[in-house]
Order: C-alpha cells, then sequence, then structure tokens
C-alpha cells in the first residue's frame, strides 16, 4: 500500500497550534538577536569605510594627519567588533541577560518553561520578561486561526510563514524602529511565489500590482509630507512592508489595510501624546499597524471589502 499523508490532520488547528508554540519560541530569538546582528554589520561596515584612506581624502579632503586619526579610529573599531562574541540565531545558545546562565532544555519549553520558573531565572532570580510567553502563546494562536480558517491547502501552509514573518518584522520595528529587508523581502518574495504557483486566490497580476502600488503609494505620501512639512514622515521600512502585504494579499486590499492601520496607529498615537506625554517629534513606528492591518485583512479580507467599498461609492 502507497504511504500517504494525511494532511487534515498535520495541518489541523490542535497540531499547528502546538507547532506555533515552537516557532513562537524562535521568533523570540529572533525577535531580540536580528536587530543587533544588522547594528554589528553597520558597525563593521563603518570600521571598514573609516580605514579607507583615499576615500576620506576625496570626501573630506583631509589633511594626512586628520587622515590617518580617522583611520586609527576605524583600526580600533574594527577591532573592537572583532573582540565580540559571535551572535547569530543559533549561537551562543539562549541564556539569561542579566547572570549569563545558560537555560536547560526543559527551562525553554514554550510558555510551560515560563510557568515552571515562575517567570525568573532559576539562576539569579531575575524576572525573565511575560513578553516572551505571549509571543509564543500569540503564535500558537494565529498558526491554530491559519489552520481553521483555511483548512489542509497550500494557502495554509504560506500563511502560517506569512503570520511568523509579520510578528517579528511588528516587534523589531516596535522595539527598534527597525524593519529588516531581509523579512521584508522574504514577505514579498513569498507572496510574489505563492501566486505564481497557486496556491492562493491572488492571481499573479493581483500580486504584482500589490507590489508596486503598495510600495509606490506610501512612497508618494511620504514625499509629500517630507516637502511640505521639511521632515520626514515614514521610513522606507514602511514602503517595503506594505508592498509585501500587497504581494501576499492582492492589490485590493491595500485600501482597507492602510485604512485600518492608520485608525489605529492614530488613535494610540493621540493616547500617547495626551496620556502618556509621548514627544511629539519623536516617531512612533508603523509596521505594527500595518502588520496588524494586514493580519486583519488575511482572516477577513472580503468582508471588508463588502464593507468598505458602498461606503465610498455612498
Amino acid at each position: 500500500m502507497p504511504f500517504s499523508i494525511d494532511w487534515s490532520v498535520w495541518l489541523s488547528p490542535w497540531v499547528l497550534g502546538i507547532f506555533g508554540l515552537c516557532i513562537g519560541s524562535f521568533l523570540n530569538v529572533v525577535i531580540h538577536r536580528l536587530p543587533r546582528m544588522m547594528e554589528r554589520q553597520w558597525l563593521a561596515d563603518t570600521a571598514e569605510f573609516l580605514q579607507d584612506q583615499d576615500m576620506l581624502k576625496r570626501q573630506l579632503g583631509a589633511a594626512d594627519k586628520r587622515t590617518a586619526e580617522i583611520t586609527n579610529f576605524g583600526q580600533k573599531l574594527a577591532a573592537d567588533c572583532e573582540a565580540r562574541p559571535a551572535l547569530s540565531l543559533s549561537r551562543p545558545r539562549s541564556r539569561c541577560p542579566h547572570c549569563g546562565h545558560v537555560l536547560r532544555w526543559h527551562e525553554n519549553l514554550p510558555v510551560i518553561g515560563w510557568l515552571r520558573l515562575g517567570g525568573r531565572c532559576s539562576a539569579c532570580k531575575a524576572p525573565i520578561g511575560l513578553r516572551y510567553p505571549i509571543v509564543e502563546a500569540a503564535t500558537a494562536g494565529l498558526f491554530a486561526v491559519v489552520a481553521w480558517h483555511f483548512g489542509p491547502t497550500p494557502a495554509t501552509l504560506v500563511y502560517l510563514v506569512a503570520v511568523s514573518l509579520l510578528i517579528a518584522a511588528a516587534l523589531i520595528d516596535l522595539d527598534t524602529t527597525l524593519l529588516p529587508d531581509g523579512l521584508n523581502f522574504s514577505l514579498m518574495g513569498l507572496g510574489l511565489a505563492a501566486a505564481w504557483q497557486h496556491c492562493t486566490s491572488v492571481s499573479l497580476a493581483d500580486a504584482a500590482l500589490g507590489l508596486l502600488f503598495g510600495y509606490g503609494a506610501l512612497w508618494v505620501l511620504a514625499t509629500l509630507y517630507q516637502w511640505l512639512r521639511n521632515r520626514t514622515g515614514m521610513a522606507e521600512g514602511d514602503f517595503k512592508l506594505f508592498a509585501a502585504l500587497g504581494a501576499l494579499l492582492g492589490w485590493q486590499q491595500l485600501l482597507p489595510i492602510i485604512l485600518l492601520s492608520s485608525a489605529v496607529g492614530a488613535a494610540v498615537g493621540i493616547f500617547l501624546v495626551l496620556a502618556q506625554g509621548h514627544k511629539r517629534e519623536v516617531p512612533i513606528p508603523f509596521g505594527p499597524y500595518l502588520a496588524g492591518g494586514g493580519l486583519a485583512a488575511l482572516f477577513f479580507g472580503q468582508e471588508l471589502l463588502q464593507l468598505l467599498y458602498p461606503m465610498l461609492a455612498g
């Protein structure tokens, strides 16, 4: 009897919910380490540039003594970068940021490990952030909802990857105001590849137009804002994330996504300014709101379209 896989079991909400716990644990690592890996690479690149004496003379017209000073600083910076321990998504092993205690396997179990430890390091008793189990539980819940909503289909596999990328991008942006190109471009490629292979209901033409219109629309708005107010209103990472959502969900979903994310973002921004004393000149990351709008469109896209366009027509 030929071997066959029962996808209705492996792609069921219960199985994918448990799988989501594990992915959520990995996403915590990505959220914490990826920005630091990027910053470390930027420092290394800066050190290399500072040692380019010909470039310094061309750009600064600096005298030999000043060029030597800058080059010497670049060499010291490069040495400092090289002296740092290796950092990747897999190395070193997870450890307490307060005392350096390396987590044992049972301490690293998603949600359960945090609960068993009472939210504290077993070695130094320092508190472990509540966000770690929240991210794990939220990822598990979203994986289960994707399985329930889309069933045992190729679309489920596509959207599981998309949800993971959106969670990581949103929380990295919230922490650092950075939206890594690696995550944005992965989401773009996922949307285009899924449309090309007919894994979702989005056609390749709609995905391509979503990519183009998504980037172009926010670029135009940001350029106009820059021209009118003489200040930056939105970062390029937001353009790319919006373009990626357009590639994943089609150009038709761009308007619901931007309206939802803008409305929620404005409400939160007003609250932060009025109730929390947030300074107006300090930027508020927009990536989390775009990601939230994208998730809403993923699960309720048709309902949002049916609600929105009659309102605009009226």
